[in-house]
């Protein structure tokens, strides 16, 4: 059955009157252009979620809490009812666990659609049970501040399956002679006590494999990196993730790459970490990435101790996709590591 307008208000109501603790909360405006709703979402009060709707000619209704908070996009009539529950709820508590609570007691369900963080039935996942800054989340803090590098890129051919990081490093313009010596970290570090690596290590790129991808951290892209296409068309890569740092102007990016198109909603433009606040959705919800939403939200209900969302982030990262960095190689110096050739 086809939403309306008229059939989403009065759904509404039904469900309001039905349950005490929804008593009171009106239907959220319902905007008529694309241009209304973000003219809405923008000027939204601060603090009161600003949940605005917008209605497509399809049948196909597009959401948003504020002008950056969260956004999602559903035809289903049940997601819209219930979106606008939670929000209603989010407003009331910050508290994940007492917002999941109160909606599974406003409707049976509702509480483990919460904290499945996506749109329709969550996913059944084990309880993670480890220490998040014992995989990838311990390099989040550090990477901030673009320590130990930039940009963290992974590549693979298949889940499971990395690409050759050795080719990979050379295409990106690292010293053979270095990469075919095996060259660590500790190895550039041992050369006049150090100092020639701090003069050099902006120059410098890390590689390997791990988590069942190959990975290559860089600060700069040099000119002619992977300039060589049918080289690199060789390396069969499927699959690339981006994670650049720009401390300076506060820009953290995320970019996911699959069959050579990027993975994301078409029209959010750079995919800004910083986007993501705790408790929040950090990609539209039923969208490409809404499965990076349900990793987040487990989380953030598995980790309550981790407070930095940058390191909920990339934990998400890591059970999602499989992230994950080497953290003994890169503090005992047995990274591999290579300079730009010829520099």
């Amino acid at each position: 059955m086809k939403i309306t307008r008229r059939s989403l208000a009065e759904s509404w109501q039904r469900t309001a009157a039905s349950h005490p603790l929804l008593h009171g909360v009106p239907f959220p405006f319902l905007a008529d252009t694309e241009d209304e709703l973000d003219a809405y979402a923008e000027h939204a009060e601060e603090g009161t979620g600003g949940l605005c709707l917008l209605l497509e000619a399809d049948g196909t209704v597009r959401g948003r809490v504020g002008a950056y908070e969260e956004s999602f996009t559903s035809r289903d009539p049940g997601d819209v009812l219930y979106l606008v529950a939670e929000t209603a709820v989010r407003e009331r508590s910050e508290d994940l666990a007492e917002a999941a609570d109160t909606l599974e007691r406003i409707e049976p369900g509702w509480g483990r659609r919460f904290r499945g963080g996506g749109l329709g039935a969550p996913w059944a996942l084990a309880p993670c049970g480890r220490d998040p800054l014992d995989g990838f989340a311990w390099s989040a803090r550090s990477w901030r501040n673009q320590d130990p590098y930039t940009c963290l890129a992974f590549f693979r051919t298949a889940p499971g399956r990395p690409v050759d990081a050795e080719r990979l490093a050379l295409l990106y313009g690292a010293d053979p002679a270095q990469v075919a010596e095996g060259t660590r970290l500790r190895d550039l570090r041992a050369v006049d006590g150090g100092r020639a690596h701090d003069e050099r290590e902006w120059e410098s790129c890390a590689y390997g494999q791990a988590g069942g991808w190959a990975y290559l951290l860089h600060h700069e892209t040099p000119p002619g990196a992977f300039a060589d296409t049918e080289a690199y068309t060789a390396l069969g890569i499927r699959e690339s993730v981006w994670l650049t740092a720009t401390m300076a102007k506060a820009i953290y990016t995320f970019q996911y790459v699959k069959d050579d198109h990027v993975v994301d909603d078409g029209d959010l433009g750079a995919m800004e970490l910083r986007a993501y606040s705790y408790g929040r959705a950090p990609y539209r919800r039923g969208g490409a990435l809404d499965f990076l939403n349900r990793a987040v939200r487990r989380a953030e209900f598995d980790h309550p101790e981790v407070t930095d969302p940058y390191a909920l982030y990339f934990h998400a990262l890591e059970t999602s996709l499989g992230l994950t960095l080497p953290r003994r190689e890169f503090t005992e110096g047995t990274v591999r590591t290579a300079y730009r050739a010829g520099g």
